[in-house]
């Protein structure tokens, strides 16, 4: 495995490999990620790891500064995965001169995730394309734990045309159901312990839609967050949406994803679980 931190040096390294795949990380690297450089492996003979904390998608108020950051342990980590290029430009590699040119996501960007981090896709977006044409992959992997981003990131390469064959990854969970996050290293021993009940809400909303006993489902999501707040959560949103564009769930839709968006003391956790409902004969 090769560490380079210029473009030029990439290039270089990068100069006559076949089938080049690209998994986007921005460090603090988990199982999670190395699930997903494994299944970049599975579509590409070169597998690239871009780690990269980048700075347009952090709000003033946010983590950007304490973000964790430990390039040795994370080299060594993708070694063991298959990687063979790990991409890791300065900030001054990335953006010589202050970035001027942006991408624009749709209206999604400004709902759920976007609405309390405004902003955030907007440097997701950026970033993730300038990585596109700084790599030039064939395939990129990206994980659905972030299903928003999965969503717009998925549409931005339809929508501009690029040639890019887009790989979903499934959220990597610990053994008591909590997604595995770079952001759990934020949590207490005691917040660690109640972190796994917001899959657990979750799934009790996915088995009463697929049941169809949520005839009212804002009430049954009401009755989830109420109970999440009542164990010391904030809960920043919790709702169900179409798979499909992430569009407002209508009573015809089948398949449906469950967002979750919730605060244990300081740190913010994010959780989602698709889940699929009976229609009947319209």
């Amino acid at each position: 495995m090769e560490i380079v931190h210029t473009l030029r040096d990439l290039r270089l390294r990068l100069a006559g490999e076949g089938l080049v795949g690209l998994v986007p990380t921005m460090g603090s690297l988990h199982e999670g990620h190395l699930a997903l450089v494994r299944e970049a492996s599975n579509h590409a003979s070169c597998v690239v790891t871009s780690i990269f904390v980048n700075r347009l998608q952090f709000g003033p108020t946010e983590d950007f500064d304490r973000y964790p950051r430990d390039l040795e342990a994370d080299t060594k980590r993708l070694a063991s995965a298959g990687c063979q290029v790990v991409f890791a430009p300065t900030e001054s590699e990335m953006y010589p001169s202050p970035q001027r040119y942006f991408v624009e996501p749709p209206a999604l960007q400004n709902e759920l995730e976007g609405a309390v981090r405004p902003g955030h896709f907007r440097g997701v977006c950026t970033v993730v394309l300038k990585l596109f044409h700084m790599v030039q992959p064939q395939v990129a992997v990206f994980g659905k734990k972030d299903y928003q981003q999965w969503t717009l990131l998925k549409e931005m390469v339809e929508s501009l045309a690029l040639p890019i064959r887009m790989v979903p990854g499934e959220t990597i969970r610990a053994e008591d159901g909590l997604a595995l996050s770079s952001r759990n290293a934020y949590l207490s021993t005691e917040e660690r312990a109640e972190a796994p009940h917001l899959q657990m809400a979750l799934k009790r909303l996915a088995v009463a839609i697929h049941a169809g006993s949520a005839t009212d489902l804002n009430q049954t999501i009401e009755q989830e967050s109420m109970t999440l707040q009542q164990r010391g959560w904030h809960v920043d949103y919790l709702t169900v949406r179409s798979q499909y564009a992430l569009a407002e769930a209508k009573a015809k839709d089948r398949e449906l994803v469950i967002l979750g968006a919730a605060r244990l003391g300081s740190t913010r956790l994010l959780d989602n679980l698709e889940c699929y409902r009976l229609v009947g004969p319209s």
